[in-house]
């Protein structure tokens, strides 16, 4: 174990050397390593606390069962017990030094007995420094420290050696530069173009897992040039290499692929309560539609028609194989495909918005309308400042037009002014279709016009219920 003196340096929170203090009065080793030291190095907040031990894992959990209030052992199985030690919670692991098969990612956990054989097996050497407790001698047998002052990203052990074990850390090496702002070492660069066919071994959730750490790093847009640029993104998101359209000097049309880029960092700067996943994944992936949908005019010109409606439903499959939530589905590709509509409505030969319009944007946009109106300030990335200035005056009137008609009513959820029971009442109808085709003619009416009185909604019934040759028993209404 090497003693390094900016180890000294490095401020640990108290409650480490107190549990460190409780393993060294059983006679084990305990050492603060990976992300909380590197984070402590680079002065920046320390949050989970990580731990490895001499200790096996049963010796593990009697102690922090006789000194913890809860304690978890969901990971014993690869070494690891976890509990909750004066109210915060920590996970110490066995020294490890795992082999691999090398077919799939998972290890034939193998325990050790050196701190350094532990470090030598982790992603890359900023997260193979640790700090023993409670006496904080540092260890950095791979030079860790340089690299944070170099500002890189390298494995411990060669790169290929660490991949062919684990390709996940190639998506990880690509996570680490957007969350850090480093750069990744050239032969650890190297190493995954040359193995980004190994991802094809980990299993989706992961990937998607190791992916939306990534998107939620302060600047992303580092990372996915690395996936890009690497090959990895052709493994799990295909999509996103596919908007490096050509461009020849007859078809000239903006380059989507740097457009797009440009649009996840612009929706970056208007998040005001932290990264927003939904909103960042809606804005790198909205026109991922263009390739499928771009056409050369007679004259030259380039079009991407409904590339909107095509990017919505490729974004729908990409993000059903790489396993995301439901609702995480259903928001991202609701956003892509009402992202143009603000344009339409500029557009229409009416010269602005029908109160009707706006009624439908927010009804379809939902939950979804803050968003919505983030990606849509987002898109706008031309350079021609008068443009510029023009979209964002024009949609700045929409979300002034959108609260004055909200202010009048209640457009999160448009209702029909008549309720089911109201209809079957007085047309005499059961329950059924007929019944629903009722309400939606009613709602269909109040977007169209907004709220109608109750003899008004009443009279457009009875009339609707005629054209329809619906007629109420004798002792309707």
């Amino acid at each position: 174990m090497s003693d390094n003196s900016s180890g000294k340096e490095i401020t640990v929170p108290p409650i480490a050397d107190e549990l460190g203090r409780v393993f060294e009065r059983e006679g084990h080793e305990l050492h603060l390593v990976g992300g909380p030291v590197r984070d402590a190095v680079l002065r920046r907040r320390v949050s989970d606390l990580d731990f490895t031990t001499d200790a096996r894992p049963e010796a593990t959990e009697a102690i922090l069962r006789a000194h913890c209030s809860t304690v978890w052992t969901t990971g014993a199985d690869f070494g690891t017990i976890g509990g909750l030690f004066r109210g915060e919670q920590v996970e110490v692991t066995t020294f490890r030094a795992d082999a691999y098969d090398r077919v799939s990612r998972n290890p034939v956990v193998r325990y050790g007995d050196r701190l350094e054989d532990d470090l030598e097996r982790r992603d890359f050497t900023v997260n193979a420094m640790a700090v023993s407790l409670p006496g904080h001698e540092f260890a950095d047998p791979f030079g860790g420290i340089a690299d944070i002052a170099r500002r890189t990203i390298r494995t411990p052990a060669s790169p290929e050696s660490s991949f062919a074990d684990d390709p996940l850390r190639m998506l990880r090496a690509a996570r680490f530069a957007a969350q850090l702002g480093f750069d990744v070492d050239p032969g650890t660069l190297a190493a995954m173009r040359d193995m980004a066919p190994e991802l094809s071994r980990i299993t989706a959730e992961r990937v998607r897992d190791e992916f939306v750490k990534l998107m939620l790093a302060p600047d992303p847009v580092v990372g996915l040039r690395l996936l890009v640029d690497t090959g990895l993104a052709e493994r799990f998101l295909p999509e996103l290499p596919a908007l490096r359209m050509e461009i020849d000097e007859h078809a000239q049309h903006k380059d989507v692929y740097e457009h797009s880029l440009q649009v996840l960092r612009n929706a970056i700067a208007h998040e005001t309560d932290g990264p927003d996943l939904i909103g960042r994944l809606a804005a790198l992936l909205h026109d991922i539609g263009k390739p499928e949908t771009k056409d050369v005019t007679p004259g030259g010109g380039v079009t991407f028609h409904h590339h909107d409606v095509a990017g919505a439903r490729l974004a729908r499959r990409r993000m059903r194989e790489l396993k995301f939530p439901k609702a995480d589905v259903q928001a991202v590709s609701l956003l892509i495909s009402l992202h143009l509509r603000f344009y339409g409505y500029e557009d229409s030969e009416e010269g602005g918005w029908t109160d009707s319009a706006v009624r439908r944007y927010v009804t379809d946009a939902g939950a979804q309308l803050d968003r919505l109106h983030v990606l849509v300030r987002s898109d706008c990335t031309t350079r021609n400042r008068r443009k510029a200035e023009r979209l964002r005056r024009d949609y700045d009137a929409f979300e002034e037009r959108i609260a004055r008609i909200r202010a009048e009513e209640d457009l999160r959820a448009v209702r029909p002014d008549l309720d089911g029971n109201a209809i079957m009442a007085l047309l005499g109808l059961p329950p059924g279709p007929e019944v629903g085709r009722a309400w939606a003619y009613l709602k269909e009416l109040r977007l169209e016009r907004g709220p109608l009185s109750r003899e008004e909604a009443e009279s457009e019934l009875w009339a609707w219920a005629a054209r329809e040759g619906i007629a109420p028993r004798p002792d309707a209404g």
